[in-house]
């Protein structure tokens, strides 16, 4: 059964939960901004993410209140002063990040309610968070006032220029995925966070092409055993293997007396470790070829 919903027949807190559970898990843009009498705020957003690498460019949208309709305090900022540092956040910082978002009166400094170190910045006028392991000084090119509703969000597009980075996170000079340890917002009070059990790598078909999940033969597409992302896998390969490798790979490895399904179950093994040629060479065997 599929439940299916027209969005503006739903209330707008039901809408938003929708939204924001489904569409997960989402990078956090730790925002400081000025006003024009040069006080700071910091809060967090999670519509955000990178938009462009040439120029470099990012997103975030902080919406009007579903509740009065009122504009975060950084989107008032940054129509005052077109600034703000996106700061990244990770696992460390987590819990002083959410009490940031407390709804403080304007002219509450978050640095100093959750704690936070406030590092001058070299080209904007908004400090950095000290803390974060990788801050973005950016100039705002446009906001974009989506509507005038509550949950309406409000875009703003900024320009990196400058770029901070802590160098305990990297590892031979380039940021490292599992160092950075970052969060993730999901729906609800729910975060994630990007340990090193729930990392995994998929090969990226950049500059090959893969066969395509199409040129399987029928009995590898319709396995009651591989998963899509097994078939996804072997869909990323260049070329089938020869009969000559098949035969190698089957005699060296002494399963010539497999059943279908155990050759079938062996290959799904080898995916998931990440020899997918050999997982190949197992199910074109078991499909007689």
């Amino acid at each position: 059964m599929i439940k299916t919903l027209d969005p503006t027949t739903i209330p707008q807190p039901e809408l938003y939960t929708i939204l924001s559970t489904a569409v997960a898990p989402r990078p956090i843009c730790f925002a400081s901004t000025v006003d024009a009498e040069g006080k700071v705020n910091l809060s967090p957003y999670s519509f955000f993410n990178v938009f462009s690498s040439n120029p470099p460019v990012m997103v975030f949208s902080p919406t009007r209140s579903g509740r009065d309709n009122s504009l975060k305090h950084t989107h008032q900022n940054v129509v005052e002063v077109p600034e703000v540092v996106i700061n990244v956040v990770n696992h460390k910082m987590a819990e002083q990040m959410s009490l940031s978002s407390t709804a403080y009166d304007k002219g509450v400094n978050e640095f100093v309610k959750a704690g936070f170190t406030e590092v001058p910045s070299v080209k904007v006028k908004p400090p950095r968070v000290g803390e974060a392991p990788v801050s973005f000084e950016c100039s705002v090119l446009e906001v974009v006032e989506l509507a005038q509703t509550p949950g309406a969000g409000n875009l703003i597009i900024a320009q990196v220029d400058m770029i901070h980075i802590n160098d305990a996170y990297l590892t031979d000079d380039i940021l490292d995925t599992e160092k950075l340890d970052l969060v993730g917002r999901m729906g609800g009070n729910w975060y994630i966070r990007a340990i090193k059990e729930s990392l995994f790598e998929i090969p990226k078909p950049i500059r090959t092409h893969g066969i395509g999940v199409d040129a399987l033969p029928k009995g590898i597409r319709e396995s009651e055993i591989l998963t899509g992302n097994n078939l996804g896998r072997l869909g990323n390969l260049e070329q089938l293997p020869t009969t000559e490798a098949i035969k190698t790979v089957i005699e060296v490895d002494g399963v010539q007396n497999k059943s279908k399904t155990e050759l079938h179950t062996l290959a799904k093994q080898l995916l998931e470790e990440g020899d997918t040629e050999k997982a190949m060479a197992y199910l074109l065997f078991a499909e007689g070829l």
